[in-house]
């Protein structure tokens, strides 16, 4: 679900012209773009894949595996249209690997448009820090506090994930009111 409303988000951001970048490391978040990445192609879309890591994971590997079967190519771009960050994801652990902080300057200085999935790669909650600057954070099933940290202009969306209603009072967080849509914007 999260690749699918990932998917669905960045082809309302740019035409079928488009070149996508999209970043994907070895864990849930990388499995998440890979799945967009699918989608994506199978729409006529024109998705690079940027790899900061080697995918070892089974589950990502799969995934990966089913996007080039429908056209994701595995290599980066230079000067994408859009450039979609699931790198990393809630359980990134800080400071970030080198080759990592030299890609988010890279997409941080690209003319870009940019999409976090779930957390921006690398930011600790604050806006000091090297990060990932997305103009839109798609998070996943309710929001994140630390997601508060970013500047105002960052648009955060919350997709649906299908969770039923008892997980949500179990950890004593209110259901968004999704829409048929499966994604609600969080004001702040």
């Amino acid at each position: 679900n999260a690749g699918f409303h990932l998917a669905h988000l960045a082809a309302d951001m740019v035409g079928k012209e488009a070149v996508i970048c999209i970043g994907v490391g070895n864990g849930n978040n990388g499995g998440g773009g890979l799945v967009a990445a699918r989608r994506l192609a199978s729409w006529g879309y024109n998705v690079h894949l940027d790899f900061f890591t080697e995918i070892t994971k089974e589950l990502p590997k799969k995934q990966l595996e089913r996007a080039v079967l429908f056209g994701a190519k595995e290599e980066s771009i230079e000067d994408p249209h859009l450039w979609i960050d699931a790198y990393l994801g809630f359980s990134q652990r800080l400071p970030l690997d080198k080759q990592l902080v030299e890609i988010i300057h890279k997409a941080n200085a690209s003319k870009a448009k940019r999409i976090s999935l779930d957390i921006p790669t690398g930011f600790p909650g604050d806006q000091d820090a090297d990060y990932f600057q997305a103009e839109k954070v798609l998070t996943l099933a309710a929001p994140k506090r630390i997601l508060y940290g970013l500047p105002l202009q960052v648009e955060i969306l919350v997709a649906d994930l299908g969770i039923p209603d008892e997980v949500y009072e179990k950890f004593g967080t209110e259901k968004l009111p999704f829409d048929q849509n499966g994604i609600i914007r969080v004001k702040r």
